[in-house]
């Protein structure tokens, strides 16, 4: 990701977009006048690459690894989840596409053969053949571009799209602007692997966890967390004047830690924080910070 190309981007997106989730909910198809006077762009992101898992036995072995429902996955339809650790901390985020011929995970690039390797090591006796698919992955925004499918996590963040003849109109760094504008985490740049539980980094509210699916690896304390409520720490956007603080810099109510900096940009970014801290007068290397819970959040 070039985070410089995003700063100049994020603070006007904000505010434009900020019309626009005030008055609409996750699903995205309410409030639309606010769009009204922008066009639908279309960017390749880079920073994604696919991994193809095919075989007969293909969606019951995903079923039982990953946190979404694999089995009753459709062809043509899109889930998001993820691969956790045995503890149940974050190892890999992904969209898992549903082919005739098996099932197709969108993952970061520069994770793709540490996740090939992952899933090597659990098939064991599992009639599964695990290759790159080397087709490029596009997303649109602010709407579902022709062709493309709705981005599972909320419908503001547009559509996903896999392969074929596509003109971009954007760039990746536009796209990261208007993810960070809708206040959704990106594991890859906010997480540090094997860290992050998965409810943290909001999963649970983006449609990546599948609780009445049984079990997966990290299950055990996955629902645990959710069961009990002992979610004290969540991602959030959090807006302030000027250029992004630092990756992890405090974030304070009072004299009190109430969080830290995670990636961002120009008058916005992602923070992990204290639930029980967001209120209140809140500051950042001195400077005021406001902590925005974004309407899919509710």
């Amino acid at each position: 990701m070039d985070r410089i190309r995003i700063l100049s981007r994020v603070q006007r997106h904000v505010w434009t977009l900020g019309r626009r989730t005030s008055a609409s909910p996750a699903t995205g198809h309410s409030g639309r006048d606010a769009y009204l006077h922008r066009m639908t762009d279309i960017a390749r992101l880079d920073s994604r690459a696919l991994i193809r898992v095919s075989g007969p036995d293909a969606r019951a072995f995903l079923h039982n690894l990953l946190t979404q429902d694999v089995e009753g996955l459709s062809d043509g339809q899109l889930r998001f989840g993820a691969l956790l650790s045995p503890p149940g901390r974050l190892l890999f985020d992904l969209f898992l596409l549903g082919e005739a011929d098996g099932v197709v995970l969108d993952v970061a690039a520069d994770r793709r053969e540490a996740l090939m390797q992952r899933l090597s090591m659990y098939r064991l006796r599992a009639q599964v053949e695990i290759s790159a698919d080397d087709r490029p992955v596009f997303a649109s925004w602010p709407d579902v571009a022709e062709a493309f499918t709705a981005d599972p996590r909320t419908g503001l963040l547009g559509g996903r799209r896999y392969g074929g003849a596509v003109a971009a109109t954007g760039d990746e760094a536009g796209y990261n602007a208007h993810r960070l504008a809708v206040g959704v985490p990106d594991p890859v740049a906010d997480t540090a692997i094997d860290r992050t539980y998965p409810i943290e980094a909001d999963f649970d509210l983006l449609n990546g966890i599948d609780f009445a699916k049984g079990c997966f690896v990290g299950q055990e304390t996955t629902s645990r967390m959710k069961r009990r409520g002992e979610i004290r720490k969540r991602m959030m956007p959090v807006d302030f004047d000027g250029p992004a603080p630092a990756f992890g810099a405090e974030i304070l109510n009072g004299d009190l830690r109430a969080g830290e900096v995670l990636s961002g940009g120009d008058g916005v970014a992602m923070a992990l924080v204290r639930l029980d801290r967001i209120d209140g007068a809140l500051t950042i290397d001195g400077r005021a910070a406001k902590m925005r819970r974004p309407g899919w959040m509710a």
